[in-house]
């Protein structure tokens, strides 16, 4: 399978099994495999470069969290907390998704009910960061 090469500036050893036609790839946190979908292969950067690159704990790490939003059942990518506070809210996209004002504000959507201070939208290739604030969202050229 031919994955693209994200815009992270280290490589990351990514475990990936391939069983007949199929790839999936090993999630770290939630310690099983899973179809090497395009946004799962962004997703697993976020987790890599969160445990390995910011020296985060697998248990701060949340993946596919469900939440209730207007009657219907959503799921956040990944969270990264703090002391168990929600610190960042990371929407990821395919690589080939373009980022839209309507990414921005489905992840705003989920973080009114998360309060993360930070959010970043990715496709890999592209990251949007933003803060959190008593204004709205700042922003920002990076997090943290």
């Amino acid at each position: 399978m031919q994955v693209p090469k994200l815009n992270f500036e280290n490589d990351f050893d990514l475990q990936i099994k391939q069983d007949k036609d199929t790839f999936f790839i090993y999630d770290l946190v939630r310690k099983n495999w899973f179809l090497l979908t395009p946004e799962e292969w962004v997703r697993q950067h976020w987790l890599h470069y969160f445990r390995f690159v910011k020296k985060k704990n697998l248990s701060s790490l949340i993946l596919e969290k469900k939440l209730e939003l207007n009657g219907t059942t959503k799921r956040i990518d990944l969270l990264v907390t703090e002391k168990t506070k929600p610190k960042i809210l990371i929407e990821c996209k395919a690589p080939n998704i373009a980022l839209k004002q309507i990414h921005f504000e489905q992840i705003a959507r989920y973080n009114s009910l998360i309060g993360a201070q930070q959010i970043i939208i990715s496709n890999g290739l592209h990251h949007i960061f933003a803060e959190h604030t008593e204004n709205g969202y700042q922003f920002r050229k990076d997090f943290e």
